[in-house]
């Protein structure tokens, strides 16, 4: 159990019946009347983000989240296939489940599967990845002053905006939780 005075950023809990993960946290000690503690909590099966005030000597139970290393296998469809490198089975995960969070990452890369108590509810892709670029068009020389950027597609098919150099073939390393291009390899 943890109390409401300890909550700190990323502590994962059980409240109401719904699985919340503290985003935001601030002790309030107001002039007059009992201190209190603001949160920001995002339901982590749903992803909607509420806020609550809580006394400080509420306590809650933790929730047991479990973050699995799994292979990206292959798409099936609808389903995504993941294998856990431990005991090599195999787990097919539906397409409302994952979302937007595998359009930068390619086939046998390794990702984190969340489940809690045996239901998987997302993945976490690699924090940077290493892809190479299949389509942008060509940069003049001279352009590169202003700071300009330029479209370019990445062989998983998703859209990055990078510096007007990058051309056709060039690796480029992109940070997943952000979609921005970080450097040339």
């Amino acid at each position: 159990m943890i109390s409401a005075g300890d909550f700190r950023n990323g502590v994962t809990l059980e409240i109401d019946g719904q699985v919340v993960q503290v985003i935001e946290f601030q002790h309030v000690k107001p002039g007059k009347g009992a201190a209190f503690v603001r949160t920001k909590l995002k339901n982590v099966i749903n992803g909607g983000v509420v806020e609550r005030t809580f006394r400080p000597t509420e306590k809650f139970p933790q929730a047991r989240i479990d973050r699995v290393d799994m292979q990206y296998l292959y798409a099936d469809g609808d389903l995504y296939n993941f294998m856990n490198m431990d005991n090599y089975e195999q787990l097919a995960i539906s397409s409302d489940i994952i979302g937007d969070a595998l359009k930068f990452v390619k086939e046998n890369e390794l990702c984190k599967v969340c489940s809690y108590n045996g239901s998987v509810f997302s993945v976490e892709p690699p924090l940077f990845v290493e892809l190479e670029v299949t389509e942008t068009e060509p940069g003049f020389k001279g352009d590169t002053a202003t700071g300009a950027s330029k479209p370019a597609t990445v062989e998983t098919g998703a859209t990055v905006s990078v510096p007007l150099f990058v051309e056709i073939g060039d690796k480029i390393k992109i940070d997943t939780r952000t979609g921005e291009y970080l450097s040339r390899v």
